[in-house]
């Protein structure tokens, strides 16, 4: 008996967002739940709502939809292509499939595939409500102990590291990388995927947020200062307080870690590398290359924004527990 994750492991793709899109493109008038979907997300990235209520808030477009059961069958007969053809070649009619995609999408298409169990998000199709938590990372194993008890799986298949509770209920378990299964233990993973990794991260929104915050905080001291200092002077002075406040920000909303000064000082060091790479290409872009000014302040950030991230994420940052 295997178990396998759903979305990004047998199906190609994200078939909830796959869903929302073929819904949207059916019907238009769905756009009115995007402020709603906007803003919660915005909430769920600034640590203000869970994962679930965030969920819940995107999946409000079912609302506005008269038959989703209808436009589930339609979405799956154009879709069902996407499962990939390596786990075709594979099933069992007593495979399980545990998803955090909703159970009413999800079902039709496991009835037709023979697939045996299916534990899935529990959502309303009528209204986007959840019952219960999102079906995610620890939930998932959760689900199943306590809907079935002590189990044990030959295999567990998924894309993702976080389903490693899932991982270590089974005998065998594999992480599906570009199509292919690859033994959970074998699985390392590269420097440029795990920076790609940090980048998509919550916590890398968070930063830039915050960091359209600490420019406007940097232009407003300076200006404040340069009312009775001068301008270069005033600059710098603008641009230490808007640094200061920043870290302050960036301790509670994007690394949610207790403030303390060795972390400031790491902090303030780790924009070094940002201030000189962002000077050094203005200064390539701009006076060498006689590029517009523009190309080379877009490039600068374009560069220095992630490594600085990076740097606040391994040295400043860094949770040593993990």
């Amino acid at each position: 008996m295997n178990a396998y994750d759903f979305d990004r492991c047998i199906y190609e793709k994200d078939s909830t967002l796959d869903f929302y899109f073929y819904c949207l493109k059916k019907h238009p008038g769905l756009l009115r739940f995007l402020f709603v979907q906007g803003w919660g997300f915005f909430l769920y990235v600034m640590g203000r709502i869970e994962k679930t209520e965030w969920k819940q808030r995107f999946f409000s477009f079912l609302r506005g939809i008269e038959d989703v059961e209808s436009d589930v069958a339609g979405f799956w007969e154009s879709h069902r292509k996407h499962i990939c053809i390596w786990y075709l070649l594979k099933r069992k009619k007593d495979d399980w499939i545990v998803s955090a995609s909703p159970e009413f999408l999800l079902g039709p298409v496991c009835e037709s595939l023979e697939i045996g169990k299916l534990i899935a998000s529990r959502v309303d199709p009528k209204t986007g409500r959840f019952s219960g938590e999102n079906c995610y990372g620890t939930e998932k194993a959760n689900r199943v102990k306590n809907e079935f008890g002590s189990i044990e799986f030959d295999g567990f298949y998924s894309d993702s590291l976080s389903d490693r509770p899932l991982a270590d209920l089974s005998k065998r378990a594999y992480l599906v990388v570009k199509g292919e299964p690859v033994p959970w233990e074998d699985y390392r993973m590269g420097a440029w995927k795990k920076a790609k990794r940090y980048l998509l991260s919550l916590e890398f929104i968070r930063f830039l947020i915050i960091g359209c915050i600490n420019a406007l905080n940097g232009v407003l001291f300076a200006y404040l200062f340069s009312l009775v200092l001068p301008s270069q002077i005033a600059f710098v002075c603008g641009y230490l307080v808007s640094l200061t406040i920043s870290y302050f920000l960036n301790s509670f909303f994007t690394f949610r870690q207790r403030l303390s000064f060795g972390k400031m000082i790491k902090f303030f060091l780790s924009y070094i590398p940002n201030f000189l790479i962002q000077n050094i290409v203005v200064y390539v872009v701009c006076s060498l290359l006689k590029l517009p000014a523009i190309t080379g302040y877009v490039l600068a950030a374009a560069i220095g924004i992630p490594v600085t991230f990076l740097l606040l994420k391994i040295y400043t940052f860094r949770n040593k527990a993990k």
